[in-house]
């Protein structure tokens, strides 16, 4: 998916039918890297089942547009390892979310979630450490 209509399909996903009023800046940056996690996941989904092609091998023709990980069973596994981190460590998946799906900087992840630089960095280092262990472990037990 190229990251134009990621960013279109989130932004109509949040504007539809007015039922958004965001309350802040931070509000609408994470409710946003919310979006775009949920349309990739959707999309992710649709696309294994046997009635869109999940059982062909896909061959992407621009990959360098992709904006999700190289197989769509990659970013469902880091999507429930995503959700896991979100149920023990919730500011550090906020963290995750606005860096990977809205390619914040630490900065702006500090001033949106209301932390310092350094602790934006620090939750990052953390979850990356975190979410590569458990996506590793995933993927060697075949869940």
């Amino acid at each position: 998916m190229q990251a134009t209509a990621l960013v279109h399909e989130a932004w109509l996903r949040l504007t539809q039918e007015g039922r958004y009023k965001f309350e802040s800046k931070a509000h609408f940056f994470n409710a946003a890297a919310e979006a775009m996690r949920r349309i990739l996941i959707e999309r992710a989904r649709r696309r294994q089942t046997v009635r869109h092609g999940g059982e062909y091998v896909r061959i992407e023709l621009e990959e360098e547009l992709l904006v999700s990980p190289e197989s769509d069973e990659l970013l469902l596994i880091l999507d429930d390892a995503l959700e896991k981190l979100s149920q023990e460590h919730p500011c550090q998946a906020k963290a995750v979310k606005l860096r990977y799906f809205t390619g914040m900087t630490h900065e702006q992840i500090a001033e949106a979630l209301g932390i310092s630089p350094a602790t934006a960095k620090n939750y990052w280092a953390f979850s990356r450490a975190w979410l590569l262990r458990e996506v590793s472990s995933r993927k060697r037990d075949g869940r």
